[in-house]
């Protein structure tokens, strides 16, 4: 029996309330409809790249099991905009979720559960009880562990029923782009229609051939399709496409229906400067976001390689924590061959030209890597991995999944940061280093749609900018449906367009294919499209208010609070001791007054704090970490040589109100339960 996971107490789950059921066929389900079986409740929420992950790990278990288990997606929104059934129906289209799914919206069954942070996991046994409560990643080893637990338990006891689960399909979306994430323009002559053909052939070829791509042609990622479009200037035409359609990863050919190259989930892309793509050989680079890796492109035979990342989830693979007790994280070359380095969930590309490099939003852990396609170094160029907004030198700033990148013209680096819904800014000084600083945005659980000083504007998560002709910046708003402008010279925002259906990228037309003016170009995910968008000469200002992410506040009492996270490692791992206390907690607070002391990083899992009694209420941010590696130990105790490692972290934001009666302990799970 895997101690790790499984709870000795006998609690009876309780009933799955909700809105809406989606994937059940319009059925409602409850708990006497899953008797018989082993359900596994995700709670998740669709902006959440950690949620996203887990999906991704759960996919192989729902598989194995499916005559057993099913599983139960637990839709509890963070942001407004994801309490829409119609943004929910589509999120669970876009990412191929293949169960059941309760819409949520009022977080009752959230409460019921006692969920604090997402992604949260719960398992139920045949007979209705709970025997698992799992917070963050990375627990697919352990569930391996208990589900045959449970198989043989449930077998002996004559409770458990094989057979097909609740899951029923919805209809397909159809049309030649699914879920667009990013789009990039190729100028004249780096097209693939250039080259020797490599478009799909057709009219449309002959049509590029007799013109179209003398006004260049765009080259989109059709995430939803597992592949890249390449369509004229009218976004209609299609040039070629790149990759088979099937989710995977596969190198070779790419161009066309002999396609045998495969992607999985592509967003962003870059086209390399031109004598930096003819020493790398390819002309493309591409951030393919579930397969973990950085890929190549060459416009000119069509073929894809893979150019960084080995395809396992950084933090997952990795040794302990690396920031030390000032909470100043590692950044600069990540040693090693670029197919043996880690990534995780990369979104976003842009060339940078101070950097001389490829700039990485690996928003699977918060950070802004660099990528040189000469010489294949792959390095950490902002963040601690520490998930939230704080400002300052790269390796102490924290950012909330980055997803959209822009270069302006002295060099500087834009990005959409997409869980903070804020606008930052890396200031890279002529000797490359690099400052983080705040444009919009307060923090993780601050957003709204608000224009005006910039101190006071909310966006509500953001995926793309670009840069604007005259030095401004444009952001794609995406879950207010809109674009907007940021000023620099004096730190206000506008509204340029809005009513766009979680637009996810932007991007500055200046081929003038639809007038003299220069447009913007809107990839608008949810319609399945690419459109043109004019640039208004007077922007609108919106003001729709500021709100805050409402989830159930903790009574806790002034003075002392002592926390515990409790965490065991899985059956077969061992805590990673080899360079001390392995685990490691980082707390702070909203404001920054409710903690009286007690903030910080250090290591260990316990902390007391004290809260202040003139602070009402706030939001306690705590970050946990573990370390522990695969093996049998040596005989002398030790982590074996050449040991797999993993690092366990889960980020909190827990709203507290402070009361005399309230608690005076706070115990978090991050793997495992009494």
């Amino acid at each position: 029996m895997s101690e790790t996971v499984r709870t000795h107490a006998r609690v009876r789950a309780s009933e799955l309330v909700g809105r809406n059921w989606l994937n059940t066929g319009g059925k409602t389900l409850d708990l006497e409809a899953l008797r018989g079986k082993i359900v596994l409740l995700d709670f998740w929420t669709f902006c959440c790249i950690n949620c996203l992950h887990v999906l991704d790990e759960l996919r192989p278990l729902e598989e194995q099991y499916s005559d057993v288990l099913v599983t139960v997606g637990v839709h509890s929104p963070k942001f407004e905009h994801e309490a829409d059934p119609v943004a929910l129906a589509a999120a669970v289209e876009r990412y191929e979720i293949h169960h059941p799914v309760l819409d949520d919206p009022e977080l009752e069954t959230w409460k019921a559960y006692t969920a604090r942070a997402w992604p949260t996991l719960v398992v139920i046994d045949p007979e209705g009880y709970i025997v698992a409560h799992l917070s963050g990643e990375g627990h697919a080893d352990g569930l391996a562990v208990l589900i045959p637990e449970l198989i043989a338990e449930h077998e002996a006891k004559g409770t458990l029923h094989r057979g097909s689960g609740p899951y029923v399909a919805p209809e397909p979306t159809s049309g030649t782009l699914r879920f667009p994430g990013k789009a990039l323009f190729l100028p004249p002559g780096r097209g693939s229609t250039a080259g020797n053909g490599t478009s799909d052939g057709g009219a449309a070829a002959g049509a590029a051939g007799n013109g179209a791509a003398g006004k260049g042609s765009w080259l989109v990622t059709d995430t939803g399709h597992h592949r890249l479009v390449e369509l004229g200037t009218d976004f209609h035409t299609v040039l070629g496409t790149f990759g088979s359609g099937v989710r995977g990863h596969a190198d070779g050919p790419a161009a066309g229906d002999s396609a045998v190259a495969q992607f999985n989930e592509p967003q962003g892309l870059v086209l390399l400067p031109e004598d930096v793509a003819a020493k790398a050989g390819y002309d493309v680079v591409i951030a393919d976001s579930v397969n973990h890796r950085l890929r190549g492109l060459s416009l000119a035979d069509g073929k894809a390689s893979t150019l960084a990342g080995s395809g396992v989830q950084r933090l997952l693979e990795s040794g302990p924590a690396r920031v030390d007790e000032d909470a100043a994280g590692f950044t600069g070359q990540l040693g090693g061959h670029p197919l043996d380095v880690a990534l995780s969930s990369p979104w976003d590309v842009v060339w940078s030209r101070k950097l001389n490099a490829v700039v990485v939003a690996m928003a699977g852990v918060h950070q802004i890597f660099s990528f040189d396609p000469v010489t294949g170094a792959v390095a950490i160029v902002a963040g601690n991995g520490l998930e939230g907004l704080l400002d300052g030198p790269a390796h102490e700033a924290w950012f909330a999944q980055p997803s959209g990148l822009a270069e302006d013209a002295e060099g500087n680096i834009w990005v959409a940061d997409s869980e903070t819904s804020a606008l930052r800014k890396l200031a890279i000084d002529d000797a490359g280093t690099v400052t983080v600083e705040s444009a919009i945005g307060k923090g993780l659980f601050d957003f709204g749609f608000r224009d005006g000083e910039a101190a006071e504007a909310r966006l509500q998560h953001p995926l793309g900018v670009t840069v604007l002709p005259d030095g401004s910046v444009a952001v794609a708003d995406t879950y207010n449906g809109a674009v907007r402008r940021y000023d620099p010279a004096n730190r206000t925002v506008s509204t340029l367009a809005r009513g766009l259906l979680e637009p996810s990228d932007v991007i500055v037309d200046h081929t003038h294919s639809a007038g003299s003016e220069p447009l913007l170009v809107v990839v608008e995910a949810n319609k399945h499209q690419v459109v043109f968008v004019p640039i208004p000469k007077e922007a609108q200002q919106v003001d729709e208010g500021a709100v805050q992410t409402h989830r159930p506040k903790s009574p806790v009492a002034p003075g002392p609070l002592d926390l515990t996270v409790r965490f065991t490692a899985p059956t077969g791992q061992k805590l990673d001791d080899r360079w001390g206390d392995p685990t490691q907690l980082k707390i702070s607070s909203t404001p920054p007054e409710l903690l009286a002391s007690g903030g910080g990083t250090s290591v260990g899992l316990l902390r007391t704090l004290e809260l202040s009694p003139d602070v009402p209420e706030g939001i306690l941010h705590i970050t946990a970490r573990a370390a522990a590696c695969d093996g049998p130990e040596t005989e002398d105790g030790e982590i074996p040589d050449h040991a797999a490692c993993h690092l366990y972290q889960q980020d909190w934001g827990i709203p507290v109100v402070l009361q005399g009666d309230g608690d005076t302990e706070l115990v978090l799970d991050l793997r495992g339960m009494d």
